[in-house]
């Protein structure tokens, strides 16, 4: 046994000796005024502990606790650690192409989600992160600290490089200069794929200086036109350019050795990326130690302190007899008259109700969780059953059962109302859902429940929008009834008074019939041609209101487009020369204050009427 700190032995245990040999020997204050034997007749004889033996104690405590501050060990021999990583560089591109729209936000924030991903993923790895455009640069080096490496890649964009375009060329070639190791070096790089259709050169550079390439495709086959932040687009001969996806830099990263990947909504693309990054990767060693493993001990002087505290601040007094009750007095006020609402095996019910909810099984869980109200009533119980039967459809019983449900909580209270109001709304009941919204709210505001009333009072408007149109449509129906009735009223009236004239010459009357039931019919059929007219014509006019109304909407959009152009800087009246260019640009890099490093040497500029201005 050996101790890891012994100083506390040296410097610890002297004080503590010489402190209570002080104490034990010295005399109580009342034996400097009375004899032992009148002490003896003086002191009520109690079977307590004397000063002595408290004070011979405490040191006894002192001891074992700097015997534990010692820390005493067993050693257990030697283990050899060793630190591996696989040295993982992100390169990051951050062109203007790269703030196109056709994933969501834009391709670039959707690359660092996913390097934020990776490295939440990969804790125990080294990752560093690089910026490209036409030149590359150093953000973070290789480094164990994800937080400060995932801080300065959420603070890229496109403006931290001035230089615009997409070489592959230079990230490789600065990545292979900036890595001294002889074995395999990787790089992932996150990228819409630039432009180029040959990447030969880039395929020979990353072979010759051992890169394995893994690519993360951002953007889609379709692609988007690039949306700068005053609003207006990337032209290129006054014509929208629209940047897609560049598939053939999948060809740099499959005959590197490594991976390509297109980008899709969820993680799955990042998380096929992390198995094949593990799989290919081969973890380098960093550095090796030999350390000591020790068995440690101090638990022991720790709990025989504690055990001797125990006996030191104890009485230790006689025994004194206690009557206690019977066994079956304790029974009888256990298991007699108790008024428990829930049950002792409540418990088992209630794991039970909640598996077969977890299994969909909501009749059987909803008839568990009723009982469960019923013997408890708790507002829980019947809160858990109306959501059983919510998932029934059954939402007249749901709202009843939500009904019963009182909780003290307010957050509680709050979502009951707002479940309340759900299955009222589905059960078609759309004026007492809303009510139970706005009582949901009143307690504690929520966002569902604010989007659900706006949504059920929209339903209610058109209701009442459908329920006018209808009553008007029933009252043209009605008003022409009416006028049916009161013509065929006439003519009951003319047969009345002309009967004895029927009589006489009943031929006469036989044929003035025919020709009334003619005169009907064609009425009935103008009538029918009328309503037909009106309702073309109504929908003819709702017609012509929604093209006005789209005319003038296009007018107001048209408008404002003029007028933003009309603010918009002309950019292209005023060109500067290579030369000025190339000294603004290293002006930039000088006097800018800024965490990205230059690596790559400045390349000259080259204007062509075909190339692409990102």
């Amino acid at each position: 046994m050996s101790f890891l700190h012994p100083e506390f032995l040296y410097y610890m245990l002297p004080p503590l000796f010489i402190l209570f040999g002080l104490l034990l020997t010295q005399k109580e204050t009342q034996a400097h005024f009375f004899s032992k034997e009148v002490m003896d007749k003086l002191r009520v004889s109690a079977n307590t502990l004397t000063l002595k033996a408290r004070n011979a104690l405490f040191l006894m405590i002192g001891f074992f606790i700097i015997i534990a501050l010692a820390q005493p060990v067993i050693d257990d021999g030697k283990v050899m650690v060793k630190a591996k990583s696989a040295d993982i560089m992100i390169a990051l591109d951050i062109s203007d192409s790269m703030l196109a729209e056709d994933v969501y936000p834009n391709r670039l924030e959707l690359a660092k989600q996913k390097a934020l991903t990776l490295l939440l993923k990969f804790p125990d790895e080294r990752i560093g992160i690089m910026a490209f455009a036409k030149n590359s640069y150093l953000v973070s080096p290789l480094s164990f600290d994800t937080s400060a490496v995932s801080f300065l890649l959420t603070q890229l964009d496109t403006t931290s490089i001035t230089q615009k375009g997409t070489d592959f060329l230079s990230i490789l070639d600065v990545f292979s200069k900036s890595q001294k190791s002889e074995g395999e070096k990787y790089l992932l790089i996150f990228s819409d794929g630039g432009d180029s259709k040959d990447f030969s050169d880039e395929i020979a550079l990353a072979k010759k200086s051992n890169i394995v390439v893994f690519i993360l495709g951002v953007g889609t086959v379709k692609g988007a036109p690039i949306k700068l932040k005053d609003g207006s687009f990337i032209k290129l001969h006054d014509e929208i350019l629209v940047s897609t996806l560049n598939e053939n830099i999948s060809e740099l990263a499959t005959s590197s050795g490594g991976v390509y990947i297109q980008n899709t909504t969820s993680t799955s693309d990042i998380e096929a990326m992390l198995r094949e990054i593990k799989s290919i990767s081969k973890e380098k060693e960093l550095k090796s130690e030999e350390i000591h493993k020790f068995i440690p001990l101090f638990y022991y002087p720790v709990g025989m302190a504690l055990f001797l505290l125990l006996i030191a601040t104890s009485s230790m007094s006689k025994r004194v007899e206690v009557q206690l009750p019977s066994v079956f007095m304790l029974f009888a006020f256990m298991f007699a008259s108790v008024d428990a609402r829930a049950g002792i095996l409540d418990f088992m019910d209630l794991n039970e109700a909640k598996e077969a909810y977890k299994s969909e099984d909501y009749e059987k869980s909803a008839k568990l969780y009723e009982k469960y109200a019923e013997s408890s009533k708790k507002g829980e119980g019947y809160f858990n059953a109306a959501n059983s039967l919510y998932k029934q459809k059954k939402f007249k019983e749901a709202v009843e059962s939500y009904e019963k449900a009182t909780f003290d909580d307010k957050s509680l209270r709050a979502k009951n109302f707002s479940n309340m109001g759900n299955a009222q709304a589905k059960g078609q009941n759309l004026q007492k859902a809303v009510e139970s919204y706005e009582k949901a709210l009143k307690i504690e505001e929520d966002k569902d429940t604010r989007e659900n009333l706006e949504e059920v009072k929209k339903l209610l408007k058109k209701q009442k929008k459908d329920s006018k149109k209808s009553d008007k449509q029933n009252d043209k129906k009605d008003k022409k009834k009416d006028d049916k009735s009161e013509s065929k009223d006439g003519d009951k009236d003319s047969d009345k008074k002309d009967k004895s004239k029927e009589d006489e010459d009943s031929s006469k009357s036989k044929k003035s019939k025919d020709k009334e039931q003619n005169k009907d019919d064609m009425k009935s059929k103008k009538e029918k041609d009328s309503d037909a007219k009106d309702k073309k014509s109504e929908d003819a006019k709702s017609e012509e209101e929604k093209k006005e109304q789209l005319e003038k909407l296009d007018k107001d959009d048209e408008k404002k487009s003029s007028k933003e152009q009309s603010k918009a800087p002309n950019l292209s009246k005023e060109k500067m020369s290579d030369a000025e260019e190339a000294k603004w640009i290293d002006q930039l890099n000088l006097q800018k204050n800024t965490y990205l490093y230059k690596l790559g040497e400045q390349k000259p500029m080259k204007e062509t009427s075909n190339e692409k201005p990102w």
